[in-house]
């Protein structure tokens, strides 16, 4: 027991493999003998066998009753997205989270509860705090934001002031018409706003209650909320295509590139005025005069 006897056989017609082979593949000793008639192709087999075994894909044993269990939504990205769209809202006033959505009617919430509050001498003071959750801002506390460009505001007081700043960094609202001073530019930073003004300080509430502005860094003190009521439109997601993203003659090339064949690697656009696109834009035949533009170059396989 435990060797493999190969004596006794008058058969030598296929050599015998080294003794140490035959160790490693069965770790058994073997004796002397010279006939392998039977231990070579047995060994071949056997190494064939685990080379196969080796490429099968180990599955759980399924029998037959048995219910798969079923696989687990992930939920976590959807939940994000449901996270994003949940506003803060106090009555029908919320918080602003860029710069597109100021617009019309805001009020400028410095702590909790508090808004700035205009006053009939010119002069702003940070109000009373609204002790209940769905208090909506007092008429003095509400201002009009209008757009002067791509970061700049003026805000406009119920007395029909502009609000801005003297020389000594005090926020006043004395003004009939639009300055220098009284330009205001809202930055948004991790999820937090502050106003500047035009000496490029912050705004803030003094000791006194006078809102000034000071400060050329934004800390916890400068930091403040601006709520808008105007009527809050979420969408799910983006609908417009990439291709019609841009300008008219942006739009244009982005629909060659996407049907024309570069048979010598040109792009081939048409050279008309684009003025008639912009027409198409705005009747809603953009799509249509995109094709007839294309079906005069020669390049483009998809139109007539």
């Amino acid at each position: 027991e435990g060797v493999l006897p190969t004596t006794g056989c008058r058969c030598s017609r296929v050599s015998r493999p080294p003794d140490a082979i035959l160790t490693a593949f069965f770790g058994l000793p073997v004796t002397g003998g010279r006939c392998n008639r039977v231990l070579q192709p047995l060994q071949l087999i056997l190494i064939s066998n685990m080379a196969e075994y080796a490429c099968v894909k180990s599955t759980k044993l399924v029998l037959k009753g048995m219910k798969s269990a079923k696989k687990k939504k992930k939920k976590g990205k959807r939940k994000l997205e449901e996270e994003e769209q949940v506003l803060d809202i106090i009555g029908a006033w919320w918080a602003v989270r860029n710069f597109g959505e100021i617009s019309g009617t805001v009020s400028i919430e410095m702590g909790t509860g508090t808004y700035i509050h205009a006053l009939d001498n010119g002069l702003f003071t940070l109000g009373a705090p609204h002790k209940e959750d769905n208090q909506i801002p007092d008429p003095p506390e509400q201002l009009t934001a209008i757009k002067l460009s791509e970061t700049r505001i003026a805000l406009k007081s119920g007395y029909g002031k502009y609000m801005g700043i003297n020389s000594d960094g005090v926020v006043t609202g004395r003004s009939d018409a639009i300055g220098s001073r009284e330009q205001w530019e809202p930055v948004f930073q991790d999820g937090k706003l502050a106003l500047m003004a035009s000496n490029s300080c912050f705004i803030s509430c003094n000791d006194e209650g006078d809102i000034i502005a000071k400060q050329k860094t934004a800390g916890e003190e400068e930091m403040i909320k601006i709520r808008s009521c105007a009527d809050v439109v979420i969408k799910s997601k983006d609908e417009l295509l990439d291709e019609d993203k841009g300008n008219v003659k942006k739009c244009e090339i982005n629909y060659v590139k996407k049907f024309q064949s570069f048979q010598d690697h040109k792009l081939r656009v048409n050279v008309e005025d684009s003025k008639l696109l912009k027409k198409a834009r705005q009747d809603g035949t953009f799509h249509e005069a995109l094709l007839d533009r294309r079906s005069k170059m020669k390049a483009d396989r998809y139109c007539k």
